[in-house]
């Protein structure tokens, strides 16, 4: 048992973030569960329409999941430089968008730094704006996509463990982590695997029981909303606070005040249809 819990313990310096490399070229882990995470979701959004004869073809799914990865990235990393690390992006604004780090000489940094909030805003957008031109239903197509997302979610959030960040606060907990990445060398909530499994595969499950009981538009979205919050407002009291920003109101992180009005905003939409009551068919 102890060889056990020691393994578990140290599993993370057992993970390389490099999958393979092509010369100076590197393919990390991190990319491909964050690319597989839209191929899952995508792939359950179409599933969903044969099955359940959604009035939206899947040509139209096609061209929205282009539109849809253009507006989370983009609405992510705008989310990170406002949310979380404002003060540096506006005395180095070209490092915003631009891989490269602009001081003493150019040199290649990559870009990092990516909000799931701000994502989720420029989906939102996107998606409004989508329907608008295609002239389809926003709650419709905000239903099958919020119930699609999660479990795609999951493997966003590996990647993130994969990726040797986002670790938790320090532990005593027996399944705590060390992370070769942690400079303190502490043991840690792995709340990366935390959060892939309460906002993902939970929050799939919850969202699956309540679609096949549910049959008001806007509602399955509404319940995302709250859900991801509630979830994720949760595991950030065993997730370490951003470096750079720590707690930001009262003992709460950055993650958390968003996650706050998320939940505010998932109450608000919940009630809005539940006033309409536009049915599915």
């Amino acid at each position: 048992m102890k060889e056990l819990i020691f393994f578990l313990q140290h599993l993370p310096y057992y993970v390389n973030p490099v999958a393979l490399r092509l010369g100076y070229i590197q393919i990390r882990w991190y990319g491909i569960m964050y690319a597989l995470s839209f191929f899952i979701t995508y792939k359950i959004i179409v599933y969903r329409l044969k099955k359940e004869k959604i009035n939206i073809s899947k040509k139209i799914i096609d061209d929205y999941f282009f539109w849809m990865i253009i507006a989370i990235i983009l609405g992510a990393r705008i989310g990170y430089v406002l949310f979380y690390n404002l003060n540096y992006y506006l005395k180095n604004p070209l490092e915003i968008f631009l891989p490269f780090e602009f001081k003493e000489r150019i040199r290649f940094i990559g870009i990092s730094g990516l909000s799931y909030h701000g994502g989720l805003i420029g989906l939102i957008f996107g998606t409004l704006v989508f329907c608008y031109r295609k002239k389809i239903n926003f709650w419709e197509l905000s239903d099958l996509v919020a119930l699609s997302v999660p479990l795609g979610y999951t493997f966003g959030r590996m990647g993130n463990f994969l990726n040797l960040e986002l670790y938790g606060r320090q532990t005593d907990f027996i399944l705590g982590m060390y992370f070769p990445t942690d400079p303190l060398n502490k043991l840690r909530h792995p709340s990366q695997l935390y959060e892939a499994f309460l906002e993902g595969i939970v929050l799939y499950l919850i969202l699956s029981y309540l679609h096949r009981k549910i049959k008001i538009k806007g509602l399955i979205f509404s319940f995302y909303l709250f859900g991801y919050g509630f979830f994720r407002f949760v595991v950030e009291f065993f997730r370490e606070p951003d470096a750079q920003l720590g707690f930001v109101l009262s003992g709460l992180t950055m993650g958390q005040v968003l996650c706050f009005f998320m939940m505010i905003a998932g109450v608000l939409v919940l009630l809005y249809n539940i006033r309409r009551k536009e049915s599915y068919v």
